[in-house]
């Protein structure tokens, strides 16, 4: 990580936990789904700033697929009301040949789309399941949604599975998500 990646990310930190995250939360635009007020506690581990270190899915016979490649990027911040935000990418990605998102190809756009992932919304949790309310994504079918997904933390690295992936797995896969907490 570059001497700028730990200033930049302390300076996000700082700024996302001394105000809202979400342009217009300070009049109400953030509103949360009633489920949220079942799942109020968001434990202090969970609060602040994670970088990425996997994403992938994991099959019954114990063969991994990296769904952003080897060493993905992203960062999760989490603020000590459950607001979050994070994005993930592939580490490498294809430029729009045209320089112009509005002009890309297809296969551009395919790219642009499976190689990345960002969304914000709200996440608690009790000792063993992580609840999450995605209020919008860079997946429009996840907007609205909410989940639950076990997670541990040991030490500065949480991990949490997710039952069913939206891409690329088959019957039987699930997704394994590990970050590693930044210390400022």
């Amino acid at each position: 990580m570059s001497r700028t990646k730990p200033a930049l990310l302390a300076a996000c930190l700082a700024l996302m936990l001394a105000s809202p995250i979400v342009a217009g939360a300070q009049d109400g635009a953030m509103k949360h789904s009633d489920t949220s007020s079942n799942h109020t506690s968001v434990p202090k581990e969970l609060v602040g700033a994670w970088t990425l270190v996997s994403c992938d899915n994991v099959y019954p016979d114990g063969h991994r697929v990296e769904l952003y490649g080897p060493h993905p990027e992203g960062m999760w911040l989490i603020d000590a009301q459950g607001d979050y935000m994070m994005q993930m990418v592939r580490a490498t990605r294809m430029p729009f040949a045209a320089g112009d998102k509005s002009k890309g190809t297809p296969d551009e756009y395919r790219a642009a789309s499976m190689d990345s992932n960002a969304h914000f919304g709200h996440v608690s949790a009790d000792a063993k399941v992580m609840h999450s309310e995605i209020l919008h994504a860079s997946f429009p079918n996840w907007d609205g949604k909410s989940g639950n997904s076990s997670y541990t933390i040991n030490g500065d690295l949480l991990t949490y599975s997710v039952a069913k992936p939206s891409s690329g797995a088959a019957e039987g896969a699930h997704g394994e998500v590990v970050w590693r907490r930044v210390h400022s």
